[in-house]
C-alpha cells in the first residue's frame, strides 16, 4: 500500500526539500515528488511557515465546527469553568474548608480553571484531530503537525472570553491591582498552550494506530485535573516534593496564573522552571515521534 507522503498531492505550493522532475514545468506549474523519510525524520519547521495559510484555514474550520448548531455558542467557554468553580467552592471551599492561600476560594478556583479548561479542551480536541481529518490527510500533502496545532490554537478565543470573566470577578472582589506580576499571565498561557500541544502530538499520533486512545483521553484528563493544584494549593507540599510536583507542567501554569493575577501563594520559582522544562520536553519529543510515524498516517486512517 502506498505511503502517506507518496500518495498525497502537495497543498499550498511546492514542498521545500522536494525534488522537481526534469522538464515538468508547464508555464508556472511545477511538479514536486514527495519522498518518505527514513528513520527519525527532521522536523522541517520551515514547512510550518510555508503552509501557514493552511493553519489559518484549520483554525477557522475548527472554531466553526466547535460551536455549530449550539444554543449558547462560545458562551460554553465561560459556563464550563464557571460551573466547576461553583461546585468546588460549595463542596471544597465551604464544606471541606480547603485552604486557598489567602484568596477568596471562588477566585482561587476560577483562576486555575481558566488555563486548565484551555489545556483540557486542547488535549481532548487534538487527540482525535488526525482521525477526524482523515479525508483531508489522504487527499493532499501538508505538514501533518498543523492538524493538532490548529485544534489547540482554536481554543485561544475561549481562554480570552473566560479570562475577561475572571477579571470581572477579581474586580468584584476588590482585588484587581495593576502590577508587573500581570506580565506573567500571557507567559503562563503560552506554557499551557505548549503543554497541550506536546501532549496532543503524542496522543494524536498514537490514536491513529490505536483507536482506544480517544476513549482513554477523557479519563486521562480527569485524573490530570486532580493531579494539578486546582482545588487545592501546592503549598500543602513541602520541599523538595513541591519542586518535584512541578514535573506536571500544569502545576507551574496554575500557580503562576494565580500569583500573577491574585498575588496568592509564593512567587513562581523552581517548580515553574521544572514545569517549563517538562513542557518543552513534551513538545520536542512529541514532535520527533509524530514526524517518525506520520509516513503511515494515510495508510492507517
Amino acid at each position: 500500500m502506498a505511503n502517506d507522503v507518496d500518495s498525497a498531492t502537495p497543498l499550498g505550493g511546492a514542498l521545500s526539500g522536494g525534488r522537481a522532475l526534469p522538464g515538468s514545468d508547464v508555464g508556472t506549474a511545477k511538479t514536486t515528488v514527495i519522498e518518505p523519510a527514513r528513520g527519525w525524520a527532521p522536523l522541517k519547521l520551515g514547512e510550518l511557515w510555508e503552509y501557514r495559510e493552511v493553519l489559518y484555514y484549520l483554525i477557522w474550520r475548527d472554531m466553526k465546527v466547535k460551536y455549530r448548531q449550539t444554543l449558547i455558542g462560545a458562551a460554553w467557554a465561560i459556563v464550563q469553568p464557571l460551573m466547576t468553580m461553583v461546585v468546588f467552592s460549595v463542596f471544597l471551599g465551604k464544606l471541606a474548608k480547603v485552604p486557598s492561600d489567602g484568596a477568596p476560594y471562588p477566585l482561587f478556583a476560577f483562576a486555575a480553571l481558566v488555563p486548565w479548561s484551555f489545556f483540557a479542551n486542547g488535549v481532548t480536541q487534538s487527540a482525535s484531530s488526525l482521525v477526524a481529518s482523515g479525508n483531508l490527510i489522504t487527499k493532499v500533502y501538508f505538514p501533518r503537525l498543523l492538524v493538532p496545532m490548529g485544534r489547540v490554537l482554536s481554543g485561544l478565543p475561549d481562554i480570552g472570553l473566560s479570562f475577561l470573566v475572571l477579571v470581572g470577578l477579581v474586580a468584584a472582589y476588590g482585588r484587581l491591582e495593576l502590577s508587573l506580576s500581570l506580565l506573567w499571565l500571557p507567559l503562563m498561557a503560552v506554557l499551557a498552550l505548549l503543554t497541550a500541544f506536546g501532549i496532543g502530538l503524542w496522543l494524536s499520533a498514537l490514536n491513529v494506530q490505536y483507536r482506544d486512545i480517544q476513549h482513554a483521553v477523557p479519563f486521562l484528563v480527569q485524573i490530570w485535573l486532580f493531579a494539578t493544584p486546582i482545588a487545592y494549593p501546592s503549598s500543602l507540599l513541602a520541599e523538595p516534593w513541591r519542586t518535584i510536583y512541578g514535573l506536571n507542567p500544569m502545576v507551574g501554569v496554575v500557580e503562576g496564573f494565580r500569583w500573577g493575577l491574585l498575588g496568592s501563594g509564593r512567587p513562581p520559582g523552581m517548580p515553574l522552571v521544572v514545569s517549563t522544562a517538562a513542557a518543552l520536553a513534551l513538545v520536542v519529543s512529541g514532535a520527533f515521534f509524530f514526524r517518525r510515524v506520520e509516513r503511515t498516517f494515510a495508510d492507517v486512517i
